[in-house]
């Protein structure tokens, strides 16, 4: 645990020379141009991308046990614009990388169901996405066909990713419900998703997935079934998804709702394979498997406030929800929502605060083995110290830590670096 607070020291340290030395300098990233490397690239359609998250987090009280951790992802993009590089107008090409590294604090620390960090995984080195898009002009969208991450575009928030825990990124019901969490980091699937404009302010997203990125059974870690990101499985089920966009303009918003399907099997939350329920001692405990599952969601960003003083200063509200059945899912109903201030303090147009509420519930069926809601808190403040580097200290509370498995409410208290290169 002192290597780990000796860790976070050396980082601070690092951010306050890093602040002190970059704060006036208006250079989008760590490493600038590159001796002009970038500029070049650009002439050709090519950019590169490179971006590093450490989330040092600690458990304070209550949850498994007391203690911190630090994690981080580092994020590696390469994207072709193939009408500059080849002469195929509108089409792009992209590929990222993820290097993981780290000990995730949820596991060992919390057992929650809601992670306290949306990057946690298994260490490793893995391709992540790698897809091709092309525009399509006579429909005012645009089709992508290849390896894809499905949190990078359905069911996302603006506001909701200004925070820490997974919650804020893809939601609880996916999360737990889906093969291996569904196709989302730092997972993907081989798919294809097609996006219309049917209107200026209205855009349909639809797309049709692999439902099991790892190709596994439904209790397998998708994540060591294809440690490095290059299984490319499509013999299971499909995931279908489809999310109606709807933007505002009086005050910027949008407003979305969507479904998926998922044609695969999932296990009974009350019965096993012998006909006796799961909470009976008696049971060989082995759920009987239903066939077919989906989802029903909502969700909303809404700014509710501008200053006249400082246009970029905005008060801004979100929610998400999402149910589906209790028969065959651990998780039936997550909420989380709450509001963002962007440029809170004068002078600090750049930094963002913001409160989150979160709750997870799961399954009469699995309740019935005495478990019920988990609920979260999270504040949150986001600091532009450098072009470059944004801090983020956070404090995360969450009551009934999973649901009823006996733990003590948890505090949860840290910081997240992100720096673009």
């Amino acid at each position: 645990m002192r290597q780990v607070w000796a860790q976070g020291c050396v980082m601070a340290v690092c951010t306050v020379i890093g602040a002190t030395a970059w704060a006036q300098s208006a250079t989008p990233g760590l490493l600038g141009n590159a001796g002009g490397i970038r500029t070049d690239l650009s002439a050709h359609g090519v950019t590169l991308g490179l971006t590093d998250s450490e989330n040092l987090l600690g458990s304070v009280a209550g949850g498994i046990k007391q203690g911190a951790t630090m994690q981080g992802v580092t994020t590696g993009t390469l994207e072709v614009d193939t009408g500059k590089a080849f002469g195929l107008q509108g089409g792009t090409f992209h590929i990222t990388a993820l290097q993981i590294h780290g000990q995730p604090l949820t596991p060992a620390y919390l057992g929650t169901l809601q992670a306290a960090n949306g990057n946690e995984a298994e260490d490793t080195t893995r391709l992540w996405e790698l897809w091709y898009d092309q525009t399509i002009p006579f429909a005012q969208g645009d089709l992508k066909i290849g390896q894809q991450s499905i949190d990078n575009e359905f069911i996302v928030s603006q506001y909701s990713g200004l925070f820490v825990n997974t919650m804020a990124g893809w939601p609880l019901v996916p999360s737990a419900d889906l093969y291996g969490g569904g196709p989302a980091y730092p997972l993907a699937s081989l798919g294809g998703r097609v996006q219309l404009k049917p209107a200026t302010n209205t855009t349909i997203l639809a797309g049709a997935f692999d439902d099991n990125p790892g190709g596994g059974s439904f209790s397998d870690d998708a994540q060591a079934l294809d440690h490095n990101g290059s299984k490319f499985n499509l013999r299971t089920g499909a995931l279908f998804i489809a999310e109606l966009q709807y933007q505002v303009s009086i005050k910027p918003g949008t407003y979305k709702i969507g479904a998926w399907y998922d044609t695969g099997t999932f296990p009974d939350q009350r019965i096993g394979t012998d006909g006796i329920s799961l909470a009976n001692p008696a049971s060989n405990g082995t759920p009987k498997m239903l066939r077919d599952d989906y989802s029903l969601y909502a969700v909303a960003d809404q700014t509710v406030w501008q200053s006249t003083a400082d246009s970029s200063r905005t008060l801004n509200l979100f929610t998400r929800l999402m149910g589906a059945p209790d028969d065959r899912n651990l998780i039936t109903f997550s909420i989380n929502g709450g509001v963002t201030l962007a440029a809170p303090l004068i002078g600090r147009d750049n930094d963002q605060a913001g409160l989150d509420f979160g709750l997870g519930k799961v399954s009469n069926g699995a309740g019935g083995l005495n478990r019920s809601m988990e609920e979260l808190i999270e504040l949150t403040y986001q600091a532009q110290a450098t072009p470059w580097l944004s801090v983020q200290p956070d404090i995360q509370y969450v009551i009934n830590p999973g649901a009823g498995i006996q733990l003590g409410n948890e505090l949860v208290a840290g910081v997240r670096a992100n720096v673009t290169f």
